[in-house]
C-alpha cells in the first residue's frame, strides 16, 4: 500500500513506499519476505530507517467488559542510512523471522478470523510516518495441523477463534496475547463439557497445547475450568495422533482438579494415514470455521480491522 498520508508529515512532494509481501502464506518460526519500494519525491531526502511493525487486533477482558485494541507484536528494521534522490526509484529487500507463537489466520484456505497486518514505518530526515496495514497471512505448523487433524476426524467442530491480551500461568508464553481456538465437543465429549478451547504455544523445541473445558451446567474442578497443558515436538512422524488427542480430552475431563500436566509424548503408534487423512480430517474442520459464521462475515470482520486501523491514524 501507498503511503497516502505521508503529504501531511513528511510534506507535500515527499516520497512515497510500497511494501510487497512474498505471495503466499507463512509459518510461525519462518521467515517473512518482501521488499520495500521507495519512490523519491521532488526533493533529495535522507532515510534514517525502514521499519516492519507486526500488527495484530487483540481483545481484552476488563471489569467493564471486553474492548478490542491493536498490539504491535514485533518490530524490525530492514533498511536505512542512505540518501533517496529525487525520482530516484529504490527497492530494500527483507527477510525477517517470524514469532513462533504469531497467530493462524487461516487453515486450508479458510480464513479464521484473525487479523494480522505488517505496517512499514518510514523516518526520512528527522520526520516519520508509519503507513497502512497490509494483511498477513499465516498457515498451521505441521504439528499444529496434525492435532487439527484429529480434532476434525475426532468429530470436534469449529466456533470461533480469536486473540486475548494476557498470560496463561504456567507456561512459556512469549507474545502478550495467545490465540484461542473454541470447539464444539465431539459427541463422545459431550456429557463433560459444552464448549473447548485450544490453544497452540510454539516454540523452537516444540509445542505446548493448552486445552480448557468448560463444564456443561457448571465448572469442572469446583467451580473452575479444567485446564490441561501438554507438550509435543514439531516431529509429526510415528505418532498416533487421534489415540494421542483423544486422551489428552478424556483426561482432561476424567480430573476434577484444576489442572492436569502431561510431559513430552514420543509417540509408539504408527500415525494412521498422515497424508490424505491430514487434509480430510483438518479440511473436515475448516469447514466448521462457516459453522459459526459465514466466511464472508470474518473476510469482512477483518477487513475492517485494516479499515479502522486507517481511520485512527
Amino acid at each position: 500500500m501507498v503511503f497516502k498520508r505521508l503529504l501531511g508529515s513528511l510534506g507535500v512532494g515527499g516520497p512515497t513506499v510500497d511494501t510487497v509481501l512474498d505471495p503466499g502464506a507463512v509459518l510461525p518460526g519462518g521467515t517473512l519476505s518482501g521488499e520495500v519500494r521507495l519512490a523519491g519525491g521532488s526533493a533529495t531526502v535522507d532515510v534514517d530507517h525502514i521499519t516492519l511493525e507486526l500488527v495484530a487486533r487483540v481483545e481484552a477482558e476488563h471489569e467493564d467488559g471486553e474492548s478490542e485494541g491493536s498490539v504491535v507484536f514485533e518490530r524490525f528494521t530492514v533498511g536505512g542510512g542512505f540518501r533517496l534522490n529525487e525520482g530516484e526509484q529504490r527497492a530494500v529487500r527483507f527477510d525477517v523471522p517470524l514469532p513462533w507463537e504469531t497467530p493462524v489466520t487461516e487453515l486450508y484456505g479458510q480464513p479464521l478470523g484473525i487479523a494480522l497486518g505488517v505496517r512499514t514505518e518510514l523516518a526520512v530526515t528527522g520526520a516519520r510516518d508509519k503507513g497502512d496495514l497490509d494483511p498477513l497471512a499465516v498457515r498451521p505448523l505441521p504439528v499444529q495441523e496434525a492435532v487439527l487433524e484429529a480434532l476434525g476426524q475426532l468429530g470436534f467442530g469449529f466456533r470461533s477463534a480469536d486473540l486475548e491480551y494476557g498470560r496463561i500461568g504456567g507456561t512459556g508464553q512469549q507474545l502478550p496475547f495467545y490465540q484461542e481456538i473454541e470447539l464444539t465437543p465431539a459427541p463422545q465429549y459431550a456429557y463433560g463439557a459444552s464448549e473447548f478451547e485450544l490453544t497452540f504455544l510454539a516454540h523452537p523445541g516444540g509445542m505446548e497445547v493448552v486445552v480448557e473445558a468448560d463444564k456443561r451446567g457448571g465448572f469442572l474442578g469446583g467451580g473452575h475450568d479444567a485446564l490441561g497443558r501438554f507438550t509435543v515436538s514439531h516431529d509429526v512422524t510415528g505418532v498416533d495422533w487421534n489415540t494421542l488427542v483423544d486422551g489428552w480430552f478424556r483426561q482432561l475431563l476424567e480430573s476434577r482438579t484444576a489442572a492436569v500436566y502431561a510431559g513430552p509424548h514420543h509417540g509408539s503408534r504408527p500415525g494412521t494415514g498422515m497424508g490424505s487423512t491430514v487434509a480430510a480430517g483438518a479440511a473436515g474442520l475448516a469447514v466448521g470455521v462457516v459453522g459459526g459464521m459465514v466466511a464472508a462475515e470474518v473476510v469482512d470482520e477483518v477487513g475492517d480491522f485494516f479499515e479502522d486501523d486507517e481511520e485512527e491514524d
